[in-house]
């Protein structure tokens, strides 16, 4: 197959040896996975042992050097695994936990977290969202007070994924009394004395520890303050792209993979009535155009110039469509176990990351509206 810029021979052959690690790896497991609402600490491992954990980080810390297309392959590849909360366990710490450090992070704090997080011994999690905050980080209450020596931190974050097991939580705070995005830091909280957290129960992502944490008088030396003091809101909007893009990524993996499997059943079973050869066409159509928006996308930021609304409409247009397709699939096969899990995981989609709504305001915003 003729490789579809940006991508490259090479990150074709990446895609196959992906391809293989999850098809005989993870996906095996996903039912298990699903059942029992968790996934073993050891997938980090094996993820890390494979090189999938670090791909776009530098060789000095245990990555592979490879930049973000090769992120963007892993994951795609991953959605094939059929469970939505594993890709989103492994998403959170390589896309979204460990970003920050690695782009703002002290020589010392990329030792003590990034080298450990690519080899799987670590895991982390991203501490921004609060109980009620929503997309609204001006709205933030976490708290960091100084006292000699560094910080103490009191609050609380919602939804957080990886937040039972994380050993590690990249964490937002008010740091001053200014309202709005003024005012905000990033530390490093490692778990410990004051660090609770509790499982949510949810509709989808079942195999991921999605959790409240809590801060209480939580200790935090000021050598875990990540980056400049006050400047956290630059941190949090840093990664923004990158995080919209990989979700947009995901949900063209996940209806590639729901796409051929569609095809083959149908094939398999023989004459193939016209209203299922129509619904198929549709989720065709869907995914080449959330496919080449997404492409676009990623050339466009890959570059270096300003994506922002191209990976917005991304983002937009494919999670509204990746559950259309597992709906249409539900309605071609019935309520089977995977085709349901399929519909619940994909409904995070218009949610995580920036809701519809929020997307559809920045883009309003570069239309000049």
């Amino acid at each position: 197959m003729t490789p579809i810029p940006p991508f490259t021979d090479e990150h074709e052959a990446f895609r196959a040896r992906a391809r293989e690690f999850v098809l005989a790896e993870l996906r095996p497991q996903a039912s298990v996975y699903e059942r029992d609402e968790w996934f073993p600490n050891d997938v980090f491992l094996r993820c890390g042992q494979a090189g999938f954990l670090g791909l776009k980080y530098e060789e000095r810390y245990g990555g592979s050097g490879g930049g973000y297309l090769a992120d963007a392959v892993w994951t795609e590849e991953l959605a094939r695994a059929g469970s939505g909360g594993l890709a989103a366990g492994i998403g959170a710490h390589t896309s979204i936990a460990t970003p920050p450090i690695w782009r703002f992070g002290t020589e010392s704090q990329k030792q003590r977290y990034l080298v450990p997080a690519i080899k799987g011994e670590r895991i982390g999690a991203l501490g921004i969202t609060e109980p009620g905050g929503g997309s609204d980080v001006a709205g933030m209450t976490t708290k960091a007070e100084r006292i000699d020596g560094g910080f103490v931190l009191n609050g609380e974050k919602a939804y957080i994924t990886n937040g039972v097991r994380a050993d590690f939580i990249v964490t937002a705070a008010k740091t001053t009394q200014e309202g709005g995005h003024h005012g905000l830091s990033f530390f490093v909280v490692d778990r410990g004395p004051g660090v609770t957290s509790s499982k949510l129960d949810k509709l989808g992502w079942r195999a991921s520890d999605t959790a409240t944490i809590a801060f209480q008088d939580v200790y935090v030396p000021g050598e875990q303050l990540l980056g400049e003091l006050n400047k956290g809101f630059y941190l949090i909007m840093a990664n923004f792209q990158w995080e919209r893009l990989l979700m947009a990524l995901g949900s063209v993996g996940a209806m590639t993979s729901l796409l051929e499997r569609a095809v083959k059943r149908l094939v398999d079973g023989g004459t193939v009535s016209q209203h299922k050869r129509h619904r198929v066409a549709e989720i065709a159509v869907a995914l080449e155009a959330g496919r080449d928006l997404t492409y676009h996308a990623l050339r466009l930021f890959v570059s270096g110039q300003d994506a922002a609304r191209e990976v917005t409409m991304a983002k937009l247009q494919t999670q509204r469509a990746a559950f259309d397709a597992a709906d249409a699939a539900l309605d071609l096969f019935g309520d089977e176990p995977e085709l349901a899990r399929a519909a619940r995981d994909a409904r995070l989609g218009p949610i995580g990351g920036g809701t519809d709504e929020i997307m559809k305001e920045i883009l309003g915003k570069t239309l000049g509206l």
